[in-house]
């Protein structure tokens, strides 16, 4: 006869599970479900463009439907880091951008680029109104290939629509740097500034008759 002591019955898996929410008893690791969520899709991407003076192009872009954050910057130079001056003394190569950060189920980056070419003269070098210098040239900077293919059939059919050349750079964007703080929302801030006034306000008053995407309603 064995001198081993009679099996103890297993506990029904229901009470093994309960047990285990307690904290009382644990299961290997590899027997766990893994309750971490899978990490979503991003809901939104960025475009980055330079069209004259960031402060125009900021409050133009933010008004429409699907645009949910604009920061000025600089892009498209060879110096790191660089602060306003640095950008304004004509020597480190970058221009004045905005970085668009948009949800793509609203607003596409084609319609993006519409809208670049239509606020702004893309057949001026270098210069924007009387902005002039090469901070103020007009420049899409891309972030992948279908943006880059984007931006050339934009271009060439800009160009063709206007019957003369255009002299927007299209480089792939290798570095944003945000502008600093007193440049980020001024029209916002300094609404009654005579930039504000004379250059911004009548270019917010063209978008009124622009075809969709939507302007966002007044606030």
């Amino acid at each position: 006869m064995s001198s081993r002591s009679p099996a103890r019955p297993l506990l029904p898996f229901a009470a093994l599970l309960l047990l285990a929410g307690l904290g009382l008893i644990f299961f290997p690791s590899k027997l766990v479900a893994d309750q971490t969520p899978a990490a979503s899709p991003p809901t939104t991407q960025t475009a980055t463009f330079g069209m004259g003076c960031f402060w125009c192009a900021q409050a133009l872009f933010e008004k429409f439907n699907g645009v949910t954050h604009v920061d000025c910057g600089y892009a498209g130079g060879h110096t790191k880091n660089p602060t306003y001056q640095d950008v304004c003394s004509d020597q480190t190569g970058h221009a004045e951008v905005v970085r668009i950060t948009y949800d793509p189920s609203k607003i596409t980056y084609r319609q993006l680029l519409d809208i670049f070419w239509d606020v702004h003269d893309p057949t001026t070098l270098n210069q924007q109104g009387n902005d002039v210098g090469t901070q103020y040239r007009s420049i899409i900077l891309y972030e992948t290939p279908e943006q880059k293919q984007l931006a050339e059939a934009s271009k060439k059919a800009e160009a063709a629509k206007l019957k003369q050349p255009v002299t927007t750079e299209i480089v792939p964007l290798t570095a944003f740097y945000r502008a600093e703080e007193y440049h980020q929302d001024y029209f916002k801030k300094n609404p009654t500034a005579p930039y504000c006034l004379y250059v911004i306000s009548p270019k917010l008053q063209k978008l009124e008759t622009h075809p969709p995407p939507t302007i966002k309603p007044a606030n």
